[in-house]
């Protein structure tokens, strides 16, 4: 008896002919009809697949065919994650060991150039001396264009005091950097330094900084695109040495997305009254602020800002109180629509507020905005969790009603907890 059998899978085809003999001996005789496809993908295939899963798992393809086997000696971007990478022991210092040995087993192996580079550890792993090492291996390419260095941890309290990471000054001979990720570290330029001249992206969160280094940082980052600052300091000695948004802005000729957190920043009494910041900023497209609109002039601030932004296109307010009640304030810093009248955001479709408290300044600003933006689509407000359903209705009557000019006739406002 002869029987003819077919098999199909999603990477391979094949078909296998099956023959019966008296003596119930059988043969299989397996003919592939295509050779499989994972050993016939394009280099340039296999290299997008191995940047796009993480490194431990990227290791182990080489296992899958011949071709396979060293792929990920060239690969361009390194990402050591220590969240994902099996390390499982019970002894912080095995961990330790086996992280940071199998850093340098990639690096030692690696043949190709690192366009992208990342590390991130818990605080628990003391291995400072071993990232600057890492660094000073990295400092030998001139191909690398984004670096990530982050501090983790699940204790929101040791993150705030453990301490923090100083960055060795041959780190900043990294002059191809185009994108720069630094979270929980300390910041102090070399004397010597120049820069990164084609960095066109920075993140620092919770860095410590003081003002003249972050001025001198961002003047020499003459094409940065986008900026985020957020966070907060935990070294005494740094976090009462903030700049002003002036003193930021000359300094950002050219960005477009723009995240600040009111830690680092001095809101000064010359700020008062006054509208808009002498130097525009025209190519902001992205604004984003961590600011309280009961502090002495929180709201005049970030009217100031967003009246310098004539481009804008999404507004985002991450407000808070500073722990604070609302009071009623004389409302000095209240502001009359009219002082602003040729103020006008006629690009803007987007505003999202957070932590709101329906409180009288920040009502202001909601309606400031809807009087000033033409083609404005969509504002959403999330609600801080102390605003009563009462505050919620009169909020939603208030903005409902047509008793406030609004500039957009069809935009969506959506009131979420």
């Amino acid at each position: 008896m002869c029987a003819l059998v077919q098999i199909r899978h999603p990477e391979f085809y094949i078909k296998l002919t099956t023959v019966w003999r008296s003596d119930f001996e059988v043969m299989v005789e397996v003919q592939p009809q295509i050779l499989d496809r994972i050993s016939t993908l394009p280099q340039d295939t296999i290299e997008k697949i191995l940047t796009l899963i993480p490194i431990e798992d990227a290791l182990r393809t080489s296992i899958l065919s011949k071709k396979w086997r060293h792929c990920w000696k060239g690969m361009h971007k390194l990402v050591f994650d220590d969240k994902y990478m099996n390390m499982s022991s019970n002894s912080k210092q095995i961990k330790k060991y086996k992280f940071v040995n199998a850093i340098f087993h990639v690096l030692l192996l690696h043949n190709g150039p690192i366009s992208e580079f990342g590390i991130s550890i818990n605080t628990n792993k003391k291995i400072y001396d071993e990232i600057d090492q890492i660094i000073v291996h990295l400092s030998k390419s001139k191909k690398i264009n984004k670096f990530i260095f982050k501090s983790w941890s699940n204790d929101v309290i040791e993150l705030y005091y453990f301490k923090r990471y100083k960055l060795p000054s041959v780190f900043f001979s990294f002059q191809g950097l185009e994108h720069l990720h630094l979270t929980y570290c300390v910041i102090e330029l070399p004397l010597t330094s120049d820069g990164f001249i084609m960095l066109t992206s920075l993140r620092l969160c919770s860095v410590n900084i003081t003002k003249n280094t972050l001025l001198q940082l961002l003047t020499n980052c003459p094409l940065l695109l986008k900026f985020i600052l957020m966070g907060c300091q935990n070294d005494s000695t740094t976090q009462g040495d903030k700049c002003t948004f002036l003193e930021l802005s000359e300094r950002l000729p050219l960005v477009q997305v723009l995240k600040i957190s009111k830690h680092y920043m001095e809101q000064p009494d010359a700020a008062v009254g006054m509208e808009k910041l002498p130097n525009s900023l025209v190519h902001l497209r992205i604004l984003v602020l961590d600011v309280c609109f009961l502090e002495q002039n929180g709201l005049s601030y970030a009217l100031s800002v967003v009246s310098s932004s004539p481009n804008l296109e999404k507004i985002k307010i991450e407000l808070g109180l500073n722990g604070q009640p609302w009071v009623g304030q004389t409302c000095k810093d209240l502001l009359d629509l009219q002082d602003y009248s040729g103020r006008h955001l006629d690009h803007l479709k987007e505003l999202e507020m957070t932590s709101f408290h329906y409180c009288p300044p920040e009502m202001a600003f909601v309606k400031f905005i809807m009087a000033k933006s033409p083609v404005l689509q969509k504002a959403r407000i999330e609600l801080y969790t102390t605003v009563s359903v009462d505050e919620e209705n009169k909020m939603l009557r208030d903005l409902l009603r047509l008793t406030f000019p609004r500039a957009s006739p069809a935009v969506d406002i959506i009131i979420e907890r």
